[in-house]
């Protein structure tokens, strides 16, 4: 591409220099699964395919055992309490007769594990949010572990959801994989009614009925939530990346248009499977290219912080080592294209009127700011994602002309941005390195110097806020929040209390080795410290009425005190973390990574 911005090139290039070993070793081993007898069903024992496909329908049975369609691999993180996933209910009855209709078996491979930071947000379950990634990325492997498949489609959504698939379906890298999305929900109350009644709440002014009626007027019927956060990020990334069919990430579950685009896909995942004509295997198709187009789309999108631990744990996965500094670098060149809620009033479904992911990638295009070159699963590369489809007929025909956006309040175009940076800022001092979201923090809220509060947990923050404490100049510390410590539990509970300190005058912020996904909103949060405090991190050094400095601007973090002689002071009692399933997580926990490496398991291959 002769256009591409020289930044792109050269952090790219980077990146493959510093992967090279690993990479390597990544595709050595795809080499070996497709010529390994184990990945043709014509090599598999009779008794060994005769529990394969003991529970397929007669009219599919022979097929499956004699090898002589392709058979598609389904892995779903179906359940039907949580809203994004409720949709995965009926989507396999769909694929399996589109299968058929196409000439091809399909069969439930296997479901993962679904949980909803919604719903454990400041609760025990909270701290198994994180390390169940790991856990999907097994239940996925486990899935194809049957190795009776010759593609697959994983339907997945939500915050740790579609990067644990994502891993776990790049530990089968010779298999062609589709990701299938479930769309957001309809439009409720606006996200900023919501906020409001969450800060009245929190300052006592709303009661807790009013605060009901707000939550289940914002989140009241199938689909993901929607606000741009992880989920929705996701489903960007996924876009972006080239593994969804183009334009379906925020298409309403239950439209025409959603079944349309199932039925695509499985029609697409026959196509380039390994007894089509097309074979893309995923671990090929993903590559460095990819894992930087991800960067600047979450970037020109204001997308989830949490995606500075999943994009390095997915890129490990692939033999691709990514590090904070390349996000920092693409942040500098990525101009920031969408105000989605919450660094905008709009929400997702806004969001895709105004032109959606079209619309972003041929902008980003244009600009040389994505590598068009990059491989996808559908078309020739991922300028076909200009594309967008309607439904004539019941199926879709593709318009291939640049999409433009229908509202500037929402989308705006890279001559004209809403911000000339990304929307991520990475940190780094003598406090360590973390991750600032700054595409709703103004500009005057961007450097603070103020003494710190230090607290172990949230629930001690909220108490000090009613007691009026924290009604000051305040950076609160909130430590022993990191992977090792307790799981890297979000934080999102504190985030109405800030806002109403920041409202009354005062300057605030938070420092802290945990998460936050990005809902800081406008107040400055400095999160994912590492080393973290459980790893004698200078976090867990600080003390009360410490001069804590955040520069967002010049992207430092320091603590402006002598330090170097105190010792980390630990929590005297753990005993917490053996109830409600926690303990069943210590092992994973034990041997985390650090926040810059994914906070998951150690995936890069380096002997």
């Amino acid at each position: 591409m002769s256009n591409l911005h020289l930044k792109i090139i050269e952090v790219t290039k980077r990146i493959a220099k510093r992967s090279l070993s690993s990479r390597q070793k990544y595709l050595n081993n795809i080499t070996s699964m497709e010529h390994d007898n184990d990945t043709d069903r014509n090599f598999v024992s009779c008794s060994n395919m005769a529990h394969a496909a003991a529970a397929a329908p007669s009219d599919e049975k022979n097929s499956i055992l004699m090898n002589t369609k392709p058979n598609i691999g389904i892995v779903s993180s179906y359940n039907d309490m949580l809203s994004a996933h409720k949709p995965f209910e009926h989507f396999p009855k769909v694929i399996k007769a589109a299968a058929t209709q196409f000439g091809a078996t399909a069969q439930i491979a296997g479901m993962v594990p679904a949980m909803c930071d919604g719903v454990t947000q400041g609760r025990p379950g909270m701290e198994l949010s994180l390390m169940s990634r790991d856990v999907i990325a097994m239940s996925t492997a486990v899935s194809l572990s049957h190795g009776v498949y010759d593609a697959a489609l994983c339907l997945g959504v939500c915050d740790k959801i579609v990067p644990g698939l994502l891993i776990g379906a790049l530990s089968f890298g010779h298999l062609p994989v589709i990701f299938v999305p479930a769309g957001p929900m309809s439009t409720g109350i606006t996200n900023e009614e919501k906020n409001l009644v969450r800060k009245a709440f929190a300052k006592g002014d709303a009661t807790r009925e009013e605060l009901l009626k707000a939550e289940i007027s914002a989140y009241h019927g199938e689909g993901t939530c929607t606000f741009f956060g992880t989920a929705n990020s996701n489903q960007m990334l996924m876009e972006i990346m080239g593994l969804h069919i183009p334009g379906s990430a925020f298409v309403h579950p239950h439209s025409d248009l959603r079944n349309a685009y199932n039925v695509v896909a499985t029609k697409q995942a026959i196509s380039i499977s390994r007894k089509g004509k097309d074979i893309r295997p995923i671990g090929k198709i993903i590559d460095e290219r990819s894992f930087v187009n991800a960067i600047v789309g979450l970037h020109a999108t204001g997308g989830s912080t949490n995606h500075t631990l999943h994009l390095p744990a997915m890129a490990a996965a692939a033999g691709i080592k990514l590090l904070w500094e390349d996000f920092s670098d693409l942040s500098e060149i990525t101009p920031l294209l969408a105000r989605v809620y919450p660094n905008g009033n709009a929400d997702v479904n806004q969001f895709h009127a105004a032109g959606g992911m079209s619309f972003v990638i041929g902008e980003l295009l244009d600009a040389g700011l994505l590598d068009g070159t990059a491989r996808t699963v559908w078309g020739d590369n991922l300028f076909d994602y200009i594309s967008e489809p309607t439904l004539k007929n019941s199926k879709l025909v593709w318009n291939k002309s640049k999409s433009k956006s229908f509202d500037s309040n929402i989308l705006k175009s890279t001559k004209d941005p809403h911000q000339k940076n990304g929307g991520l800022k990475m940190l780094k001092g003598n406090i360590g390195r973390g991750v600032i979201k700054i595409s709703a923090v103004n500009m005057d809220q961007q450097k603070i110097k103020a003494p710190a509060m230090v607290f172990d947990n949230q629930i001690d923050v909220k108490e000090a806020y009613d007691k009026g404490l924290l009604n000051r100049d305040v950076v609160i510390v909130v430590r022993f929040q990191g992977p090792k410590a307790n799981g890297m539990p979000e934080l999102h509970a504190l985030t109405p209390i800030l806002s109403n300190i920041q409202d009354l005058g005062f300057k605030v912020a938070l420092l802290t080795d945990g998460r936050m996904s990005g809902a800081s909103g406008k107040v400055p949060a400095a999160i994912h410290i590492t080393p973290e405090a459980m790893d004698n991190g200078v976090i867990g050094k600080i003390k009360d009425g410490d001069e804590i400095e955040i520069d967002a601007v010049s992207g430092h973090i320091n603590l402006n005190e002598n330090y170097e002689d105190r010792a980390s002071k630990f929590p005297n009692d753990r005993n917490d973390q053996r109830s409600f399933g926690r303990n069943l997580f210590s092992l994973l926990r034990q041997n985390a990574t650090n926040a810059e490496n994914g906070a998951g398991l150690n995936l890069i291959d380096t002997h």
